[in-house]
């Protein structure tokens, strides 16, 4: 598959623009502590919080045109618009300008996955080499706000965080440039307006149908409470309650990075002998756990030891988000069939965020009023409700053959292998996928298709 020019292109282009992304975020983070100072964390919580309605919002709605538009033309555009607002970022000096150029840029990011995701099938026409390039996105996109820190830590060591910035603009305009030297065809229009939104929608319903993704959203509330504390919280812990410097900032942030790493190369090996639910709940624990120890530190009061335990605990909760979000590309291939696999991914992508957009404001904001204590409370219970969903939701044999009862007007080529009852309907077992003839999951060994 990376054999394959264009694709090679692309996928460089986006792992640019996500590091781009990153680095901003990081760099956004110091910006508002050096214009809100103890109000960093209230600023940052609404500047990602806006970035969240945009990617809840925006996503959907660039994949309902995503053939709509010359495609290249589409992605070098966007690369372009957040180059341009990245390079005003450092000449800001007022709090609401920074989210009047964070929703611009962030709804430019929410535009451009789905829009690359839609070039996939056309440069990939082999199934296999196409799911698996769609789990290479998600895995990039999933691991875009943890991975950044790490080299924002190694330049932030030799240049003010205002650099950050300009790196980032480069970065894009390196994104334009791959998306320019790649051959890119037009899409060929549908028919009618509604098919992509019509996928999407499909993509949600198949979310709520299939007992596994109904677990995988309670996992993504996990991840969000977590990743909320390290992304909203760092900067107000390391520079006012711990009196640190802007590079420290940074080394705690990779220390969570440096977690992930660790996760994303070991958990391949780990997969092929454990079962991906039992790897992704042991991540939601040792999220929980890592959130729980960085609440008992909340509540002990001063010292200098705090700052040398919260590398561990930021680590943790790097690898933690790794194993719970490595294996997502999995789950997500083996519960829908091929023609809903977008469906199933842009779903993903939407309400992963969704649970982001319910954790920063609550992260920025309570922090900002009612201190770190009471914030990482509230965030332990949204965890616990997410793992409880997971546990609960998830079954731990959902992936064996299923008996099921299909009555009139499923497609005849589906049933070869089933058994006829008396009543004209017929029996079978197989793995289920929420599709056009299982369009429930079974119970009571039953399941209605039409």
């Amino acid at each position: 598959m990376f054999a394959q020019r264009d694709y090679r292109h692309l996928f460089g282009a986006q792992l640019v623009a996500l590091f781009g992304n990153g680095l901003t975020t990081v760099a956004l983070g110091l910006l508002a502590y050096q214009l809100a100072g103890p109000r960093a964390g209230a600023v940052l919580g609404t500047a990602l919080t806006i970035k969240m309605v945009a990617y809840v919002l925006i996503a959907p709605l660039a994949g309902a045109w995503a053939d709509r538009v010359p495609r290249r033309l589409a992605l070098v555009g966007l690369d372009l618009v957040r180059a341009s607002v990245v390079v005003l970022l450092p000449f800001i000096g007022q709090v609401w300008q920074i989210y009047v150029l964070i929703a611009v840029l962030q709804s430019a990011s929410a535009a451009f996955t789905p829009t690359f995701q839609a070039v996939l099938p056309d440069i990939l026409p082999d199934e296999r080499d196409y799911t698996r390039a769609l789990s290479y996105s998600q895995l990039a996109s999933s691991l875009e706000s943890l991975l950044s820190p790490l080299l924002a830590a190694a330049l932030i060591g030799v240049v003010s965080f205002h650099w950050l910035f300009t790196g980032t603009a480069a970065g894009f305009l390196i994104s334009a440039s791959l998306v320019v030297s790649s051959r890119i065809p037009d899409a060929v229009r549908r028919a009618t307006n509604t098919a992509v939104v019509d996928r999407i929608l499909a993509g949600v319903r198949i979310f709520t149908a299939t007992p596994r993704l109904r677990g995988l959203l309670g996992l993504n509330l996990v991840v969000a409470a977590a990743g909320s504390i390290v992304m909203v919280n760092t900067v107000n812990l390391v520079q006012q309650t711990l009196n640190r410097s802007e590079s420290d900032v940074a080394w705690l942030l990779a220390a969570n990075g440096l977690g992930v790493i660790i996760v994303a190369l070991s958990a391949p090996r780990l997969l092929e002998r454990i079962a991906e639910r039992t790897v992704m709940l042991g991540g939601a624990g040792v999220l929980l756990t890592a959130i729980l120890a960085a609440l008992a530190i909340s509540t002990a009061g001063g010292g200098d030891w705090r700052w040398p335990v919260l590398f561990p605990i930021w680590a943790a909760i790097g690898a933690g988000t790794g194993l719970v979000l490595t294996p997502t590309g999995r789950v997500l291939r083996r519960s829908s069939s091929a023609e809903d696999l977008p469906a199933v991914f842009a779903a993903q992508f939407s309400l992963s965020h969704a649970c982001w957009l319910l954790a920063y404001p609550i992260t920025g904001w309570l922090a900002t009023t009612a201190g770190f204590t009471t914030t990482w409370t509230v965030l332990t219970i949204l965890a616990v409700l997410g793992a409880s969903v997971a546990i609960t939701r998830w079954p731990r044999r959902d992936a064996e053959p299923l008996p099921h009862v299909h009555e009139f007007g499923t497609d005849p080529a589906h049933l070869t292998d089933a058994r006829v009852l008396p009543d004209g309907s017929h029996v079978h077992a197989h793995p289920i996928v929420i599709d056009a003839d299982h369009r429930s999951w079974p119970a009571a060994g039953k399941l209605v298709s039409r």
